[in-house]
């Protein structure tokens, strides 16, 4: 063996062994678990996990007669809709004002950031408190300017938005960091012509950024989508049980839960979560397939 085929062996030796435990991880911690889930939708679980009865497609029967599946899937497409998109907006504005030659924006872009980084359980206290009906300072707020104070989270018709309120507030530094990475390696050239030729900047960032920008804004939505769809957290330590809008809040991912671990029901949950899991594969092919008429690359 020549001395290029035995370099080129340890090349591709070492490189098999950093991608080796990536790999293992995934295989561990996601294929093996998926595979899991989706034997387990095809059974009954038994008293105590023992005991699991075939029952083929019955589990996937059920959520289509379900109604609170159906209700499911419209609080969690209704987050998404909400969410991502402003999130996304609010995220771009904030980091094309951070772009800018300003004092402190290092400091800004740091607290911005932080809510990302916040434990979930320690964010839902803050916003319980803010939301609170009767001490809350958001109602304190309203009740210091002359308006009547509001049922944040007990209202069936509004917890929706409270609850994507703090979705919004918590992803948004996430989003912003990702869109001002993409806003550095814009050259300053192209705005600076473009100021030359009268465009004021409101067009400028038409013109320029969001077309330049467009890969980073791609991948920001495809991913707060996918995040989106699978909320959680906020829903369950947010919302107790005997809310009256707790039907109106509830997630997909939520109500997996809830049969799950709940009430034992692991293959019917099985079967909510293959749902959830056809439902991003949808949306995330949709986005492959429109990215190609709004998503400039190079």
């Amino acid at each position: 063996m020549t001395a290029a085929a035995l370099r080129q062996r340890s090349i591709n030796g070492w490189g098999w062994a950093f991608v080796l435990p990536t790999m293992a991880g995934l295989i561990i911690l996601n294929i093996i678990p998926i595979i899991q889930t989706a034997l387990q939708s095809f059974y009954q679980a038994g008293d105590f996990g023992q005991g699991n009865t075939f029952v083929g497609l019955s589990n996937f029967a059920a959520l289509f007669r379900d109604a609170q599946v159906g209700q499911a899937v419209l609080n969690t497409f209704a987050y998404a809709l909400i969410e991502v998109p402003f999130s996304i907006i609010i995220a771009f504005i904030m980091a094309v004002m951070l772009n800018q030659p300003i004092i402190g924006k290092t400091v800004f872009r740091t607290i911005f950031f932080l809510p990302m980084v916040a434990a979930p359980a320690a964010v839902a206290m803050v916003w319980r408190w803010l939301y609170n009906n009767n001490f809350g300072l958001l109602n304190r707020i309203l009740q210091a300017i002359g308006s009547r104070p509001v049922v944040w989270i007990s209202n069936p018709q509004g917890a929706i938005g409270a609850i994507v309120a703090i979705g919004i507030w918590s992803c948004v530094g996430y989003n912003m960091v990702l869109l001002l990475a993409g806003l550095q390696e814009i050259p300053r050239d192209y705005y600076e012509a473009a100021s030359i030729d009268g465009a004021g900047i409101v067009r400028q960032q038409l013109i320029i950024t969001v077309p330049l920008l467009s890969p980073t804004i791609y991948f920001v939505s495809v991913t707060r989508v996918i995040a989106a769809m699978q909320v959680f957290d906020l829903i369950f330590m947010v919302m107790d049980k005997a809310n009256p809008a707790l039907p109106k809040t509830q997630s997909l991912v939520y109500l997996f839960y809830q049969y799950s671990f709940m009430e034992n029901n692991k293959g019917y949950g099985a079967a909510i979560v293959l749902l959830l899991l056809v439902i991003i594969l949808m949306l995330t092919g949709i986005n492959q397939f429109v990215q190609k008429h709004w998503v400039h690359y190079g």
